[in-house]
C-alpha cells in the first residue's frame, strides 16, 4: 500500500549534484502514473540546495504535497535543511532496509538520497520501499510524538 495521499503529489527537490538522479526518478514515477511537483533545480549548474529544500518542505508542511523525495551529492546538506522545518522528518537512506525502517519506525515523510553514492537502480528500489512501507505505530508513536511538529 502506497503512502502517497490521495489527491497529493510527491514533493521533489535536488541541487545540481542530485539533478540527474532526480530526473531518473521522475521518469520512473511518471511510468507508474505517480504525480509529483518539482521544486528544482532544473540543471547541473552549481546551485545551493537550501533554495530548493525550503519550498519543498513548505509544500509538505502546508499539506499541498505528501511525501517528499530529495537528493544532493551526499544527501547530508539537503537533509539538514529539510529537517530545520518542524513538520519534516527527512531520512537519509542508501539501502532499501534503511528506507523501510525510516518509514516503519520514524514515520519519515521525506526520503533523502545521496546521489553521488548510489546507483540509479538501487535508488529506484529505495524509492519503492519508502513509498510502499507503512508506519508501524505502536511503541514508535511515543517517540515520534516527542519530535516537535507545528
Amino acid at each position: 500500500m502506497s503512502i502517497i495521499q490521495e489527491g497529493k503529489k510527491i514533493a521533489m527537490c535536488s541541487d545540481h549534484a542530485g539533478y540527474e538522479l532526480k530526473s531518473i526518478i521522475q521518469g520512473y514515477l511518471e511510468s507508474q502514473g505517480i504525480q509529483y511537483t518539482d521544486f528544482g533545480t532544473n540543471s547541473t549548474d552549481s546551485c545551493d540546495y537550501p533554495d530548493f529544500a525550503h519550498p519543498c518542505a513548505n509544500a509538505i508542511e502546508n499539506e499541498d504535497c505528501y511525501p517528499g523525495i530529495a537528493m544532493c551529492g551526499s544527501g547530508n546538506g539537503i537533509q539538514m535543511t529539510l529537517n530545520k522545518h518542524q513538520g519534516i522528518r527527512a531520512a537519509l537512506c542508501w539501502t532499501v532496509e534503511l528506507a523501510k525502517l525510516a518509514r516503519q519506525h520514524n514515520n519519515a515523510n521525506v526520503l533523502v538520497l545521496p546521489a553521488r553514492f548510489i546507483e540509479p537502480t538501487l535508488a529506484l528500489d529505495i524509492v519503492d520501499a519508502f513509498l510502499n512501507t507503512e508506519f508501524e505505530g505502536g511503541r514508535h508513536i511515543n517517540r515520534i510524538n516527542k519530535i516537535p511538529l507545528k
